[in-house]
């Protein structure tokens, strides 16, 4: 390897300062996003604007960044914006002609992603259209997803292995007598990777197996946590309703159908590494086309998956740096108030949301003080430790953590 490829290599993680603003913008852009598209979840609104606009942010802002630099950088959706109400799991980014609208009382799930040279930021969120706090189940299954979210950012660390996190949120999903939802993976990110081979799995059972991992530093991870009042085990109902999907790069095959040859030189031509959204094409084609390319293997879908009507679910999901100094969640957004029927009694979760996600330095920790109401410092989780015996479902110092 030459000095120059050990010098690339080197500056693609994290010990990369270069890199950490790149993440740290694109996680900046996501969190405004999906602020954005929370002050657009309103009753009747269709479910395919919120998606638009909060798509058309992200590639907006991303557009601005680094105009002026004489080597093109790549920036823009990472992963298209997906609205999943109640029972809908994930991946719900429906196609212009959909009539889709939210309605009061519907839990949203917010998910999307930015991208800035290929240095991914994802954020996952979910919120409940109503005033007022959040009470009974749906409190229940987003404190579980939560608490779970925070329980994993502390076990994410260097010297952990996956199947830590894997075992503590679902315990803490139990004690929410809630699920975890089978077949989630939580992938390490690396530059224009979404889908890294080191994964944190949901719910280890025998038919899903994930290799054993252990956390180091300098790595980045999208947590990616669903929990369910139901059974936490997703069906694909139409396949119809898939309208994400990621070339499949290491795949090749001659298409038969003008119109598959059509939409995969597109494609490649614009989401060559990236999940995107079938709105991106020209519909009636892409519709003949995708079929050919998904039945081929060249496009790796993301199916709509649907837990059974009357079933609840919450979604949390961000990305977070594992630095030297300690795990950085970079992406994230305030929970509105719940008053879930359940509280947290079992030590061991208790234990774990009492770990700081700073490593400590000697007379360090607490100094930083708050930016401004509702905004807390980074290292606020360390200073005061969520409390679960309050735990309706976090107290104030870790009610979602600070969007950076």
């Amino acid at each position: 390897m030459s000095s120059d490829d050990e010098r690339e290599e080197r500056e693609l993680d994290l010990t990369s300062p270069e890199v950490v603003t790149k993440y740290k913008s694109a996680a900046e852009i996501v969190n405004k996003a999906l602020q954005l598209a929370i002050s657009e979840c309103k009753p009747k609104v269709k479910i395919v604007d919120i998606c638009e606009k909060a798509d058309s942010y992200i590639r907006e802002q991303s557009g601005n960044m680094y105009k002026n630099v004489k080597k093109k950088i790549e920036r823009g959706v990472a992963f298209p914006t997906c609205v999943s109400v109640n029972n809908t799991v994930c991946h719900f980014s429906p196609l212009a002609s959909d009539e889709s609208v939210l309605e009061e009382g519907d839990v949203v799930k917010i998910d999307m992603g930015c991208h800035i040279d290929g240095f991914i930021a994802v954020v996952g969120h979910t919120h409940v259209l109503q005033s007022g706090p959040v009470t009974g189940r749906a409190a229940d299954v987003i404190a579980a997803a939560n608490t779970a979210a925070e329980v994993a950012l502390r076990l994410v660390r260097p010297g952990k292995k996956n199947k830590d996190v894997t075992e503590a949120i679902q315990k803490v999903a139990a004690a929410y007598d809630c699920k975890i939802v089978e077949g989630v993976l939580s992938h390490q990110l690396k530059q224009f990777v979404i889908d890294g081979n080191k994964v944190i799995l949901s719910v280890s059972n025998p038919d899903t197996r994930v290799d054993d991992a252990e956390f180091e530093e300098n790595e980045v991870y999208a947590v990616d946590i669903f929990t369910s009042t139901g059974e936490g085990k997703p069906k694909l109902l139409d396949e119809k309703t898939t309208t994400i999907y990621k070339r499949a790069v290491d795949k090749n095959y001659h298409l038969k159908m003008k119109s598959s040859r059509f939409i995969f030189s597109e494609i490649n031509q614009k989401f060559p590494i990236m999940p995107f959204s079938a709105r991106a094409l020209e519909e009636k084609r892409a519709r003949l086309g995708l079929v050919e390319c998904v039945n081929h293997d060249l496009l790796q879908p993301y199916p709509v998956l649907h837990e059974k009507p009357g079933d609840c679910v919450a979604h949390i999901k961000f990305t977070v740096l594992l630095m030297p100094n300690g795990s950085d969640r970079i992406t994230s957004h305030a929970l509105q108030e719940l008053q879930p029927t359940k509280t947290i009694d079992d030590p061991e979760i208790k234990a774990w949301l009492a770990l700081g996600t700073k490593t400590k330095k000697k007379g360090g920790g607490k100094k930083k003080k708050a930016k401004k109401a509702g905004e807390k410092a980074e290292d606020a989780t360390e200073a005061e430790p969520m409390d679960a015996t309050e735990a309706e479902p976090m107290d104030a110092t870790t009610n979602g953590a600070t969007a950076v």
